[in-house]
């Protein structure tokens, strides 16, 4: 009786009828030409959902595309699906001790695997092809709900460790499970359904593993050259080194720490690391007194304001005078902006800074003379010269700088190059969910940014959320490509951290509305905090960089 029954789906305006469990991969097909990039997901009547999901009711649909957010994290995801698969069919099981994927590194993802084999250009060309003819076979990605104890019998059975433990905390009582042929994973996310999909990718051999090379959503259909940032990607193999040494590489194990009563210790341990880095980085200032003007530069939300206050202890250790400069106060009028390709004033430019006047007060400060700084009047909009503090450098004083254009040279062209030391602080999460479920540095971050412009800007969650993506444009412009400038790169991110930042960000993520356009995201960030068990703050150190995020900070970062 029900077997003719047909539904309207409105897609861009046009309705049309289609037989019950069509899939909406087929109605995907018929609508392609109207987006720029690749369809990967559709959302249904304002939810997501995966493109194999079939008609079900009379629905609004819209699809989402590889230039979007949730499509090119599906993408890559189901690329790393497409690349486990192909090692393990290469392989063997029985050869493969674990793969995992640690970090971003040059728009891909650093992967290292280990096991009884030597990872040489030989067969990570023959991984490649494997992927390669998978593509050309248009594989189905299959989706199956189990039990979570048939969850963890799989993940042990495939020497899953990580995941093995992350899903003995979980209160659900079924799983996900995806699957190319035989081999079958756990995500955190939604997939391509289709193998077919996912023609964009390149392996290169690098360090002790591979990068899985993949394309970015503002190009999703091409692939940027491999460039490796070395500082960074050093920095995050030193991080993941102290992780797996403190026995935290991935959430299962920072949630095992909790129920057991040691994270006291890691939170001591963390914070004692911190700050011998500190002291190591003033020691090199201390040590060349060439050094006058240090310059830090880092994304949104990396804790900048408190690492310039830390280090500034350090550098009054060695006998040195700090004295912060706010570039801010370097600011043009405000009509004096550049716009962006919608016409809206880009206050992230380089050009809405004085540069001139920055580099003359400069090296007036350097050859010892005495300067009055502005001061920029941010309700109007305007620069008062001759408004701010009087300075005149002694033998003994140190500048400390800190802004979004501070690697870049066209900010400092006229200065003496040893007069400089430029330090790049991002928070280069080093935990991961489990072995192939990373946790983006972004996601940290905007974590970070939410229960900050909750706690002293009053801003909402949605308000956060609605704002990154111009805040990453920022970052990709103006900070990223100048990182590996820095003469030394800083890890702000705290293994523990996001266990802390779960019971101040929840709260604000629920009340995003359904009905916006940020609810989604809100959602995915929601399901994040189920795989951590929460812990109070009362013992987080009032000099933490993370009192900066949550409050009770000792020094004054708002």
């Amino acid at each position: 009786m029900g077997e003719n029954k047909t539904y309207r789906i409105t897609v861009q305006g046009v309705t049309k009828e289609y037989a019950a469990e069509t899939p909406y991969e087929q109605i995907a097909e018929e609508f392609q030409g109207a987006y720029k990039a690749p369809i990967v997901l559709a959302m249904v009547d304002g939810k997501l959902s995966e493109l194999f999901k079939c008609v079900e009711k009379d629905a609004q649909v819209s699809f989402v595309t590889m230039a979007d957010t949730p499509g090119i994290q599906s993408y890559h995801r189901s690329a790393v699906l497409l690349a486990l698969r192909a090692f393990y069919k290469v392989l063997g099981h029985e050869r493969l001790e674990k793969v995992t994927v640690e970090f971003s590194v040059s728009k891909g993802l650093y992967i290292e695997p280990k096991g009884d084999f030597t990872l040489d250009a030989a067969l990570l060309e023959e991984i490649e092809a494997y992927m390669r003819k998978m593509v050309a076979e248009e594989m189905p990605i299959r989706k199956r709900s189990v039990g979570t104890d048939e969850a963890i019998e799989v993940f042990r059975k495939h020497k899953m460790i990580d995941k093995e433990k992350l899903f003995s905390y979980r209160r659900v009582s079924r799983v996900n499970l995806y699957r190319i042929g035989t081999f079958e994973d756990y995500f955190y996310g939604y997939m391509v359904p289709n193998t077919k999909y996912l023609k964009w990718f390149k392996l290169y051999l690098y360090a002790d593993g591979f990068v899985l090379q993949l394309p970015q959503k503002n190009a999703p259909t091409t692939l940027r050259p491999f460039e490796p940032s070395e500082k960074v990607f050093q920095t995050l193999r030193e991080s993941n080194h102290w992780s797996n040494r403190l026995g935290v590489g991935a959430v299962g194990y920072l949630n095992d720490l909790i129920v057991k009563g040691g994270l006291g210790e890691l939170i001591l341990v963390q914070e004692a690391l911190m700050e011998k880095k500190l002291s190591r980085i003033a020691e090199e200032i201390a040590a060349d007194r060439r050094k006058k003007i240090i310059l830090i530069a880092g994304p949104s939300s990396s804790g900048k304001t408190s690492f310039s206050h830390r280090l500034s202890i350090q550098l009054k250790t060695y006998g040195l005078t700090p004295y912060p400069v706010a570039v801010d106060n370097y600011f043009r009028d405000r009509s004096q902006a550049p716009r962006d390709e919608q016409g809206n004033y880009n206050f992230e430019a380089l050009e809405c800074v004085d540069v001139e006047l920055f580099n003359e007060q400069m090296l007036r400060l350097l050859a010892g003379e005495e300067v009055t700084l502005p001061r920029y009047n941010f309700a109007l909009g305007k620069q008062e010269l001759g408004c701010g503090s009087r300075m005149k450098l002694a033998a003994d004083d140190i500048l400390v700088i800190e802004g979004i254009h501070c690697l870049n040279d066209r900010m400092t062209y006229r200065l003496p190059a040893d007069c400089r030391y430029r330090i790049y602080i991002s928070a280069l999460t080093q935990l991961n969910i489990d072995e192939h479920n990373r946790i983006p540095t972004t996601d940290g971050r905007l974590i970070r940014r939410i229960v900050r412009d909750a706690r002293t800007r009053g801003y909402s969650a949605r308000d956060t959320i609605a704002q990154w993506n111009s805040v990453r444009r920022g970052e990709e412009e103006n900070i990223f490509p100048f990182q590996e400038s820095a003469d030394v790169v800083f890890n702000s991110a705290l293994i523990y951290e996001l266990s802390v930042l779960k019971s101040y960000a929840e709260p604000l993520l629920f009340s995003v509305p359904r009905d916006c356009p940020e609810y989604q995201e809100a959602k995915r960030l929601l399901k994040f905090f189920d795989y951590f068990l929460p812990v109070a703050s009362e013992d987080i150190p009032r000099n933490s960089l993370l009192r900066e995020f949550i409050g009770g900070s000792l020094f004054p970062v708002g």
